[in-house]
């Protein structure tokens, strides 16, 4: 139970970047039609309709902490490092992921590294996973969990922005042809 921490980041990115893609599911459906050649408007409902069960796993797995609901967590992530590793891998259009359903988010080796991490976490917890509620398990914490919230919201809040916006930044960096050496100097 040692990584409930990590444990609960995954489950909450995973809800959050579910509701992500509901509301704004164009630019996932676009990532995914050059892997899966279906239309348009039919990608983006089974975008749509996968958000909503990512959404729901998420903050099943998040209130409920059961092995099998761990194990579906670890699964999602490494679909997801997978997915993130082949858009790395090919460029061009599928080279973005939507995964916050946000545009134009660059697929990069920290978002497969942040997937893997999150993963493993969730296989943990799907090995050792506690009986209870997330309630049980925060009263089993020091000061009843809020120190352990509070970490793993930043903790959440920081992969997000690892995952999207310093992958927007370097893309724009790219875009720019600005690199910098080990001396701190342009190049």
């Amino acid at each position: 139970m040692e990584l409930i921490g990590l444990y609960v980041v995954a489950c909450g990115l995973l809800a959050a970047a579910g509701v992500a893609k509901v509301v704004r599911p164009d630019d996932t459906a676009r990532a995914l039609a050059a892997a899966v050649p279906l239309r348009r408007q039919t990608m983006r409902t089974v975008v749509r309709a996968g958000s909503v069960a990512e959404a729901a796993l998420g903050i099943t797995a998040l209130v409920l902490p059961r092995p099998w609901w761990a194990a579906l967590v670890a699964l999602s992530y490494l679909v997801f490092a997978g997915f993130v590793a082949h858009a790395r891998s090919t460029g061009g259009a599928i080279a973005r992921c939507g995964c916050f359903g946000t545009p134009d988010t660059p697929a990069t080796m920290v978002h497969v590294v942040i997937n893997g991490v999150l993963a493993l976490s969730a296989g943990v917890m799907a090995v050792s996973a506690p009986s209870g509620t997330l309630v049980t398990v925060l009263r089993a914490q020091p000061a009843d969990g809020v120190p352990l919230l509070v970490v793993s919201a930043l903790a959440a809040w920081l992969a997000y922005l690892a995952i999207s916006v310093l992958a927007g930044l370097q893309a724009a960096r790219g875009l720019t042809g600005v690199t910098f050496d080990r001396h701190g100097s342009d190049s």
